[in-house]
């Protein structure tokens, strides 16, 4: 089982890394839902890390219909991630009626090549997930980032176990949102292939202040990714 830690920091990223996970998708802001990270980050991290890192391809937090200006953004920023040897993109893009956009998230996929390309979250969005994901796998979709259109993975597996089923080998479905590990083992029991979670745990910090977000502030944590690694291994 592939286990992709959600780092939201240069130190979540190296600590995912030292734990043993196999793989990290970097943003920022995981408060908002993650954004895309800064080239700084970016570069700090892929220098530093030996294992895959996927990027989140999202200009800003809210709905996921973007216009052609932020589209523009988006290709900007999966180039830099291609030219700086990135393995993967997270990204995707919806219709205001929140079904697919099939044509900008192909513009995505397209430029993406030969990265491995996610739809993200935004998936959890689309009124008919069946519909989703055939349209998913004909844009040649590699994964679908999904918590099965509920607020966790573990309330979402029911539909999470019948994507899985429909996609057989053709896509992946990657199951996130509150993967812990008192709950992994639902998840390796059902036979996915892998699992995403930031496995973080808040930051410990003197100089508190929730006007400035500081107490809110989390970094993925070595002993519970080595947990989920060990129940994931068994």
């Amino acid at each position: 089982m592939i286990i992709e830690i959600c780092a939201n920091s240069y130190q979540s990223a190296v600590n995912a890394e030292e734990a043993g996970a196999h793989r990290i998708e970097l943003c920022s802001e995981l408060g908002v839902g993650g954004i895309t990270p800064s080239y700084g980050l970016i570069k700090q991290v892929t220098d530093a890390l030996t294992i895959p890192v996927y990027v989140l391809i999202r200009p800003r937090s809210g709905h996921f219909v973007y216009s052609e200006m932020e589209l523009d953004i988006m290709k900007k920023d999966i180039q830099l991630c291609k030219d700086l040897g990135c393995f993967g993109i997270v990204s995707g893009v919806l219709h205001s009626d929140n079904s697919i956009d099939i044509e900008k998230t192909n513009e995505l996929i397209e430029l993406a090549k030969p990265l491995s390309f996610t739809f993200h979250r935004a998936f959890d969005c689309t009124p008919n997930p069946m519909i989703s994901l055939n349209q998913l796998i004909d844009l040649g979709v590699d994964t679908i980032l999904t918590s099965g259109q509920q607020a966790t993975a573990e309330k979402g597996l029911d539909l999470l176990k019948k994507l899985k089923e429909k996609a057989l080998q053709t896509i992946i479905i990657l199951p996130g949102s509150g993967i812990h590990p008192n709950n992994i083992h639902l998840f390796k029991k059902a036979g996915f292939k892998g699992i995403h979670t930031s496995a973080s745990k808040p930051i410990d910090c003197k100089n508190k202040n929730d006007y400035f977000g500081i107490e809110n502030q989390t970094e993925s944590d070595i002993s519970i990714i080595k947990a989920i690694l060990d129940i994931s291994q068994a």
